[in-house]
């Protein structure tokens, strides 16, 4: 009966909130949020550099390409820059999430969590903007074949530098020109 009772309770929620389980998401186009996680990534670069002990093993990573060729970049289509932002924050995460493995230093692995945690809602972001159709695929560990869009950093320093440089880069420029805010600001 307590089974009967929750369902009801559940349904009565749903009913309650008028049966619109999906509502688009509306598109996020302050730039504050992504000034707040490039200052969050500088900050854990700042943490990795005052590392004592317990500071990760020094191991190879393959990460994005932070340069932008500006005239190659303005003549793509906002899925190829979308799906270029995708498969640099998939690369982040994947390096991230390596790197603390071998970290066992208190506030560095609370920073490096805190870092993969913004670039899952950069992902969060780039959906609300309907940018998501580019989803690029996921490269399996670090064993990605290094190609003109990666490079190999070989330190975790290195690798928090690329991920602010990634987010000041490409990313700021994928959402401020995405269609979504151009529509919200007119």
């Amino acid at each position: 009966m307590q089974t009967f009772s929750g369902l009801v309770s559940i349904l009565t929620v749903f009913l309650w909130l008028g049966g619109n389980l999906v509502s688009p998401l509306r598109p996020i186009c302050d730039l504050r949020v992504l000034v707040h996680f490039v200052r969050e990534a500088r900050d854990s670069e700042v943490i990795m550099r005052g590392c004592r002990g317990g500071c990760g093993v020094m191991k190879s990573y393959f990460v994005p390409l932070t340069s932008v060729d500006f005239a190659v970049w303005e003549h793509m289509d906002v899925t190829g820059q979308a799906m270029e932002v995708q498969t640099g924050l998939s690369l982040l995460d994947q390096a991230l999430s390596n790197a603390m493995k071998t970290v066992s230093n208190s506030p560095l692995t609370s920073a490096l969590d805190n870092n993969i945690s913004n670039i899952h809602s950069l992902g969060q972001i780039l959906h609300s903007l309907d940018l998501q159709q580019a989803r690029s695929t996921v490269l399996p560990d670090d064993s990605a074949p290094a190609s003109t869009q990666t490079q190999e950093v070989s330190s975790l320093p290195e690798l928090l530098q690329v991920q602010s440089s990634f987010l000041r880069g490409k990313v700021r420029l994928l959402l401020s020109a995405a269609p979504a805010c151009q529509r919200q600001n007119s």
